[in-house]
């Protein structure tokens, strides 16, 4: 089971402050036969969620390019949608949540750390 289309996040209500801590994982894409391609789909990032109060993880498409923030450095999420996946077993059923977005950016500088800003 899948939501339609996820849920849109009302960022500072659902996350509050969130710091950049490290980047969780990187998910490649599947090939015909079964094995993993050296092509990335997604990168997953770990932040910390003062509104949470916990660490969350944020998926990032791979046309982003890597995100390699100061450890703590305040992050904002473009266009958060939080989804589900759930699994039929014989007592119910396991759900798992997951929060994906268009990109991570600094917070009020709205811009990627490997792109510089332009001279003026």
């Amino acid at each position: 089971m899948r939501l339609a289309n996820g849920i849109v996040i009302d960022k500072e209500k659902t996350f509050g402050q969130l710091k950049f801590s490290a980047l969780r994982r990187e998910v490649h894409v599947q090939n015909e036969d079964g094995s993993v391609s050296e092509e990335i789909k997604e990168r997953t990032y770990d932040l910390k969620c003062r509104e949470q109060g916990r660490m969350i993880q944020v998926s990032v498409p791979a046309s982003v390019p890597l995100r390699e923030f100061d450890y703590n450095a305040e992050v904002e999420l473009i266009n958060p949608v939080a989804d589900t996946v759930a699994n039929a077993t014989y007592r119910g059923a396991d759900i798992d949540w997951y929060i994906k977005c268009d990109d991570l950016v600094l917070k009020n500088k709205g811009q990627a750390p490997n792109n510089p800003a332009p001279k003026k």
